[in-house]
């Protein structure tokens, strides 16, 4: 079966087992595995994987499902017989201090990633975005005019990571997120400066608008040099 000598050769240019392909790209477990085994086991009785099963598999491991025309501009492009894949970035930008974003623009351009890289980081290129940063609150990891690409998977957050989110108040921010369960999510910046940039406690409905407004985790950022 094509799909199943696919999968077999993408986890070896991956160097990945299945159980591992499975966590590293968050798949529920035995995803990849009962494919294998069906196909394995060569039971006639089983109707194979759904569409729905397939497509999880080849987004997760950067395979293309595809039937026949029409097509439209490739997601994928070759460039020295290596294969990458575009992200959109979008005219918007957040800030420390203040900024704003709107996606319900067309995206000004794309960027190409290799797809291999992606990938092997659980990465999603069409889940992801890319805006640029405004401040120098997170600095030195992310400059003002810093491209950062954000997984708006990740909404859930995961104490100490970095996070764009919308604030009523403040408009649209770049930080690093702590939770205390039940009891507060603090905003912090990278900066040495915290006198200028100090740790924020939110609380009640403060915390609750934080959690229930992030738009993804900042999972990578491009530096400008000046």
């Amino acid at each position: 079966m094509e799909f199943i000598r696919c999968i077999e050769q993408r986890l070896e240019e991956l160097d990945l087992r299945p159980s591992s392909a499975e966590q590293r790209f968050d798949l529920p477990a035995d995803t990849i595995r009962n494919v294998l085994r069906s196909a394995a086991n060569k039971d006639r009785k089983n109707a194979g994987p759904t569409l729905s099963k397939v497509k999880e598999i080849c987004d997760a491991l950067g395979l293309e499902l595809y039937f026949g025309p029409p097509r439209s501009v490739p997601e994928d492009v070759t460039a020295d017989r290596e294969r990458f894949a575009t992200v959109a970035r979008y005219a918007a930008s957040a800030a420390a201090g203040g900024g704003t974003i709107n996606l319900d623009a067309e995206p000004v351009d794309h960027l190409a990633f290799s797809r291999d890289w992606l990938i092997k980081g659980g990465i999603q290129p069409e889940h992801c975005i890319l805006i640029t940063a405004r401040g120098d609150s997170m600095a030195p990891a992310i400059s003002d005019g810093d491209l950062v690409m954000i997984d708006r998977r990740k909404t859930e957050i995961q104490s100490g990571k970095v996070y764009v989110y919308n604030d009523p108040t403040d408009g649209t921010r770049v930080k690093r997120l702590e939770v205390i369960p039940g009891s507060a999510v603090i905003v912090r910046s990278d900066s040495h400066d915290q006198k200028s940039f100090p740790p924020e406690f939110h609380t009640g409905d403060a915390m609750n608008t934080i959690s229930q407004n992030v738009l993804g985790e900042v999972i990578w950022s491009g530096h400008t040099w000046k």
